[in-house]
């Protein structure tokens, strides 16, 4: 290579200091324009780790006429115009608030926040205890100051009242300080030139959407669907440098890693068609050089934990899950919405386009469909004093010894761990999935899949051959795996369901595109909801 690369931009969420230390930026700057030449009260909703905050550093700068920041970009040519103006920037990020400490410390925090922005941009603002009353004396004075309309940029608008996940009632003390914040913003009206509030949902109980009657909101719109991530053809046009590096460093060709790489983080959508990258993952994996779970273990990870620790699910209920427009634009409040629509919001489930709805739910990507296994399996797995790390320590050895007693022995804890509550439950988890078997065979799959995916394991279920579909077909280290599953009921012999199993894997050519792949045909207990008997 002739020449260094620019830097990798990872973790970095400020526009000026990517431009300055020349490192890659991803010009988003002509939907920027479109969004300012096209209306002023914005809203966009996107998950954690997805660029909102470089989003809003970015329309600081351009409303603040930083025009050496913006040389070769799109925005250069808006900024040299002859009518425009820069404007004064009000920029809070609710990331800043102190939560989870009572809620005169949230306050003071909101109040230290308004103080230290009216510090940063120089303007005398009053001594009231009122969270409210300073944000509306802030826009005011700064409006007074310049002579100029304000600028309101507010990031994770509802990042303070998620945080009260756990606990309904205080969430709704919160709900009541922030509505009264951002309420000023439609008091404040003739002051204000534009606005954009981000966050991960629109959650209509925090009053923003029922004052600010002109806001609009453009999480859904297609202009603005790659405004957040990465393209497809963005990678291509402004990573081929480290394309190029990382192949010869996982000594494979670029196009079999692009393959790779689109398969493990790219699919975020948020209008069904234009897919995405994650870009806090994609640069981590450009830095680190392997394929991990970046997105989700870096800081996602612990509301989901809260939020599902006693919810009785299988990650594979969610594959194609239908719902409607109506949904997807209201997916619900925390403490009324249905399992689906707060992993949609937190962005463990995205949007592909519907066949018999408007839109289907889906997991964007291996990266976040075995993150989300992993932790639907610690879930199962300490509720009865079981062990994750042992279990999957058990099923890698298994694997890599080709140990065919010990990986039964490891999926038997893991069925052992579930709770009588959840096979209950099987019968209306089989709802929302278009497989042919009976609801409990679903649900003995489906946890043994999830599990596999949370090992970090290649595992697909229903592998289509000329004559049917396997019921699991997974790698590791190069070797493959065919796994068949019966369910023994009531009166069956679990003998003859393996001999069943193990023998249809051949009869449909199950095995026939791997050569040497293990097979297993196995017979489930339903009485003991035990694998009681296996052929290999």
């Amino acid at each position: 290579m002739d020449k260094q690369p620019k830097k990798l931009p990872a973790g970095i969420q400020t526009f000026e200091t990517i431009i300055e230390g020349g490192f890659i930026y991803v010009d988003k700057t002509r939907m920027l324009v479109d969004l300012v030449e096209k209306g002023n009260v914005y809203f966009l909703a996107r998950p954690r780790r997805f660029g909102k905050s470089l989003t809003l550093s970015t329309l600081e700068a351009m409303f603040q006429g930083r025009k050496e920041l913006f040389k070769g970009l799109y925005a250069e040519e808006w900024l040299n115009r002859p009518n425009f103006k820069p404007s004064p920037v009000i920029r809070l990020s609710m990331n800043k608030v102190t939560t989870k400490q009572g809620l005169d410390m949230l306050n003071n925090s909101l109040i230290k926040l308004l103080k230290d922005t009216a510090l940063l941009l120089d303007v005398n603002i009053s001594d009231s205890l009122s969270a409210g009353d300073l944000f509306s004396n802030l826009i005011i004075n700064l409006y007074k100051k310049y002579n100029e309309k304000v600028v309101i940029l507010i990031d994770e608008y509802d990042k303070p009242y998620i945080d009260y996940i756990d606990d309904l009632a205080e969430a709704e003390e919160v709900r009541n300080i922030l509505a009264n914040l951002y309420v000023q913003v439609k008091a404040n009206d003739e002051y204000i030139r534009f606005v954009l509030l981000t966050g991960i949902s629109k959650f209509a109980k925090l009053g923003v959407f029922s004052k600010l009657n002109n806001l609009t909101d453009i999480s859904l719109h297609n202009d603005y669907a790659a405004l957040c991530g990465i393209t497809h053809e963005e990678l291509l046009q402004n990573f081929p440098d480290y394309l190029e590096l990382t192949a010869e460093k996982m000594k494979i060709s670029t196009d079999e890693l692009i393959v790779k790489m689109k398969d493990f983080y790219d699919g975020f959508s948020f209008n069904g068609a234009v897919k995405l990258y994650n870009p806090y993952s994609t640069l981590r994996f450009f830095v680190d050089g392997f394929f991990g779970n970046y997105w989700f273990d870096g800081g996602t990870s612990q509301m989901l934990v809260t939020y599902l620790k006693d919810k009785n699910i299988m990650a594979e209920q969610f594959h194609n899950y239908p719902v409607s427009l109506e949904f997807v634009q209201n997916p619900g409040e925390m403490d009324s919405a249905p399992i689906e629509g707060f992993l949609y919001q937190c962005g463990f489930l995205t949007l592909r386009e519907g066949i018999t709805n408007d839109f289907a739910l889906d997991y964007p990507n291996r990266e976040v469909l075995n993150a989300m296994s992993r932790l639907v399996s610690k879930n199962l797995l300490t509720r009865r004093d079981e062990d994750f790390s042992r279990c999957y320590t058990d099923t890698i050895n298994a694997l890599y010894t080709l140990n065919y007693e010990k990986l039964v022995s490891a999926l038997n804890r893991l069925l052992a761990s579930i709770p009588y509550e959840d096979y209950r439950q099987a019968e209306d988890n089989i709802i929302y999935n278009a497989y042919t078997f009976s609801p409990k065979e679903w649900f003995y799959r489906a946890a043994i899949l999830t599990f596999f995916r949370g090992c970090g394991l290649a595992a697909v279920a229903e592998m289509h051959t000329n004559k049917g579909r396997a019921d699991l077909v997974l790698s590791y280290k190069g070797k493959i795996w065919i796994l068949e599953i019966k369910v023994a009921y009531k009166g069956e012999n679990p003998a003859a369901k393996a001999d069943e199993a193990y023998r249809q894997i051949f009869e449909k050519n199950y095995a026939k595109p791997y050569p040497n792949a293990a097979c297993i045909g196995m017979a489930v207990d339903d009485e003991k909801r035990q694998i009681t008997e296996y052929r290999m």
